[in-house]
């Protein structure tokens, strides 16, 4: 027996918590009842308006023209009215309903495209059926449902208020006496007439009481049926990735075409050109070593520093891969040596949890873009203060989580994504990994540059 009155105790409401969720039921009943007043008044509004526009593009559609515009009209009217009532929803205290896609690519195809897009959007012709049909009827349902429970509520509460003004006759009948009969009691006069305005106003205060679960209810129908019918469908969501899964892919194609490109313009200005003079450099000396050894041996020399600095450049080449101090010790002691190497004084701000454990190839990513913005901000920016501030982000609609890597300097501004230039090759790397880069720049300064990177384990 304990364990069952628990296992009851924890799944139904306590006592204590039953008036405070009906009170807080009545916090919304003013903009409950604000829209269902309303409803009614904007759903013949949006009718008469719809049902205008398409009876008369249906009867002059025979000059295409004039008949198609009309058409369309009407359903951009509806579209209109629809997402009103997807407005007025939310403000009612209703959860947001995700609007649907209006434009596709075709739309970008000029005029006959768009008007495909439009005539050819499922969407279109949903609303003008809940505009035409569907939230009318509703309406006038819910419309009529609260203006009577609101009247009787009222007017029974009122009633002692103005039972006088009732005219009396023999063939009235009466509450009180109707409720007396039921347990073979009668009452006359005076003492009928109190007993009527106590029982008409106990049902009235009934009725006022039971107002907000009625409001709600009536609102949640108008949800109901706006969700199924002017909500976004499932497959919207199922194209828009696709489109963006497209999109990052391509970009991802055309970032890493971008670093091959950079790849091989820095190898062949720099490591390539200095393995040439190394080469050079010993063939002279070889000539030299039998005739002239102390000119052969400054020639070696000469090569040596070559292959140093050919040895330096390659490091710094392969830093931009993945360099070993990001695999030993992660991604903040990476970002840590950027900043050190850096000729401009920059500031580390860590966010990151101490404990945090993020993908290898996250991380790989991550010290690509942040060396990245700082080797433009050491270019190109001639600023003297440079912040670079790393932290998680969790998202929870829909639940994802996201690594924020945002650089912040006091230089000339003027920065923008332009093609052909470094801020457009790391677009196009960040929009490949599903991320974001947002610039803010303006001429003066000061520059802010994020990149948000999602983080998928």
């Amino acid at each position: 027996m304990t364990s069952e009155s628990g296992t009851l105790g924890a799944v139904s409401t306590p006592p204590s918590k039953r008036p405070a969720a009906y009170w807080r039921l009545w916090r919304k009943v003013p903009r409950e009842l604000g829209f269902l007043i309303l409803t009614l008044p904007i759903a013949v509004v949006g009718f008469a308006v719809a049902v205008t526009l398409l009876s008369a593009g249906a009867g002059t559609l025979v000059t295409f023209f004039i008949g198609a515009f009309l058409l369309i009209g009407a359903l951009y009217v509806s579209r209109g009215f629809g997402i009103l009532e997807l407005v007025r929803l939310e403000w009612a205290g209703r959860p947001r309903i995700e609007r649907p896609e209006w434009q596709d690519a075709r739309a970008r195809e000029g005029f006959w495209g768009w008007l495909r897009s439009v005539l050819g959007n499922g969407h279109y012709w949903l609303y003008l059926l809940h505009t035409l049909v569907i939230n009318f009827a509703i309406s006038l349902i819910t419309w009529v449902i609260t203006v009577v429970w609101v009247s009787v509520g009222l007017g029974a509460l009122s009633y002692g208020l103005w039972w006088r003004t009732v005219p009396k006759g023999d063939g009235n009948w009466y509450l009180a006496d109707w409720l007396l009969g039921l347990f073979g009691a009668s009452a006359q006069g005076g003492a009928r007439d109190a007993l009527e305005v106590v029982f008409t106003a106990a049902i009235g205060l009934v009725v006022i009481a039971t107002l907000p679960f009625v409001t709600r209810g009536l609102v949640l129908l108008h949800h109901v049926i706006a969700r199924g019918v002017l909500g976004a469908f499932r497959s919207d969501a199922l194209q828009r990735e696709v489109i963006a899964l497209s999109a990052s892919r391509g970009a991802a194609v055309s970032a890493e075409g971008h670093s091959l490109r950079r790849l091989e313009r820095d190898i062949h200005d720099g490591p390539q050109q200095r393995l040439v003079r190394l080469q050079m450099d010993l063939a002279a000396a070889d000539r030299q070593l039998d005739t002239d050894p102390q000119k052969a041996r400054a020639l070696m020399a000469e090569a040596m520093v070559q292959s140093r600095e050919a040895l330096e450049e390659l490091r710094a080449l392969s830093r931009g891969f993945a360099p070993p101090i990001l695999l030993d010790r992660g991604l903040v002691a990476a970002l840590e040596s950027l900043t050190v190497r850096s000729p401009v004084p920059i500031r580390l701000v860590n966010e990151l949890a101490a404990d945090v454990d993020l993908p290898q190839e996250i991380e790989r990513n991550a010290y690509f873009v942040a060396s990245e913005l700082l080797t433009n901000v050491a270019k190109h920016a001639s600023a003297t203060d440079v912040e670079l501030r790393v932290a998680l982000r969790r998202v929870p609609e829909p639940d994802s989580t996201w690594l924020d890597l945002t650089v912040t300097d006091n230089g000339t501004g003027g920065a923008a994504v332009t093609d052909g230039h470094g801020l457009a090759g790391l677009d196009e790397r960040v929009r490949g990994l599903g991320g974001i880069l947002s610039v803010s720049s303006p001429v003066g300064g000061p520059t802010r540059v994020s990149a948000h990177l999602p983080v998928t384990y």
